[in-house]
């Protein structure tokens, strides 16, 4: 079956309130996409820059010590204690997984994967790509007989909500009565800020909790560009039911989709280390906390929120609206309906700046 037309790449629409916020005499705040802008550790880049006589070719399935690495990071960090090797794949990046998922796992007409209401728009992509159908929706119950595969993410893009162990085994329910497929796409799950998830860590779809024990039909996927500022670096990973990771790792081998060796070994050593990774947070916890009591007076009520690397507001008009405002005063944000059809007033606003740029940005919201 030929690839059906894949939407307009919606950043695009964009440009006109990029050249209305660069023309701003303190210059652009750009808080649009959340691509990191702080120091790769250096920990991390001399492993890279260590390992890079990569004269082989690197593992699909990872390296031994990588997916030690993973196994040790979820059972330290994700409260997953026994992660084996087998159940562990990294991939290029977590967008490459998402978008290629579907296919890779043999869906196509007449199959649905449902998506939250608010969401990262390649997780819609990637059922375009395999030929079988979107459906946004945050309610196990309303989900379709045909659903094949189910994406959660918690915490959200761009929303920012977390779902609890409550929520997750719902939705891990629900998908097994429908004999479908969860994925679970957690990058976020360092970021915790408001209620409970101040003290308390963000919950995995792995988690026992969660799962009874059974990981059959479950994955979660997790990159390193958020805790790590490894997003040029595209390093990535899944884990989750053995099968699942067979299935995908033989589809890999065949497409030559293996992440490079010197990146399998600076993921070793970036996901061992979880000082840098609480330095990072401290960063984004600083930003925010500058930068949510400013956009509260510019009028935006701040929703959800209460993970992740975003701020989810609204002022009660049309997005664009508040886009065109923010422009004016040299702050770029990206409008809701770029996340689907259910917040056509909200915006979203990363804390991937600078500590200068956010600054500026406070003070012309004040």
């Amino acid at each position: 079956m030929a690839l059906r037309a894949l939407p307009d790449y919606p950043w695009d629409a964009m440009r006109p309130y990029a050249e209305t916020a660069r023309r701003h005499p303190d210059g652009i705040v750009d808080l649009s996409i959340g691509s990191p802008v702080d120091l790769t550790p250096e920990m991390v880049r001399d492993a890279l820059a260590s390992a890079t006589d990569a004269h082989s070719y690197p593992q699909t399935a990872g390296t031994p010590a990588l997916r030690a690495a993973v196994s040790d990071w979820f059972a330290r960090r994700r409260s997953v204690p026994d992660v084996r090797d087998d159940e562990v794949l990294p991939t290029i990046g977590s967008k490459e997984l998402v978008a290629w998922l579907p296919l890779m796992l043999g869906l196509g007409d007449g199959d649905v994967v449902v998506h939250p209401r608010a969401a990262y728009p390649t997780y819609a992509v990637g059922a375009t790509i395999a030929g079988a159908s979107a459906v946004a929706s945050d309610d196990p119950a309303e989900w379709p007989e045909n659903t094949r595969l189910v994406w959660l993410n918690s915490p959200g893009n761009p929303d920012g909500a977390v779902l609890d162990v409550a929520g997750l085994a719902r939705a891990v329910a629900r998908a097994r009565e429908l004999g479908a497929v969860v994925a679970s796409d957690e990058c976020y799950a360092e970021l915790g800020w408001d209620g409970q998830w101040q003290n308390e860590a963000v919950p995995s779809v792995l988690d026992v909790r969660v799962t009874g024990g059974d990981r059959t039909g479950l994955l979660a996927v997790y990159s390193l560009s958020k805790q790590s500022n490894l997003a040029g670096y595209r390093a990535a990973f899944v884990a989750g039911d053995r099968l699942l990771i067979e299935r995908l790792l033989t589809v890999r081998k065949h497409a030559g989709m293996m992440p490079p060796a010197p990146v399998q070994a600076a993921m070793v050593v970036a996901l061992a280390d979880d000082a840098h990774v609480a330095a990072q947070k401290e960063r984004y916890r600083a930003r925010r906390t500058r930068l949510r009591p400013a956009l509260e007076n510019f009028g935006l009520r701040i929703d959800r929120s209460e993970a992740g690397l975003y701020l989810w507001g609204t002022k009660g008009v049309d997005a664009w609206q508040t886009i065109a405002e923010l422009a004016e005063l040299g702050i770029l944000a990206g409008p809701g309906s770029f996340y689907g059809d259910s917040s056509p007033q909200h915006v979203r606003l990363s804390l991937t700046a600078t500590d200068e740029r956010i600054a500026s940005a406070a003070a012309r919201l004040f």
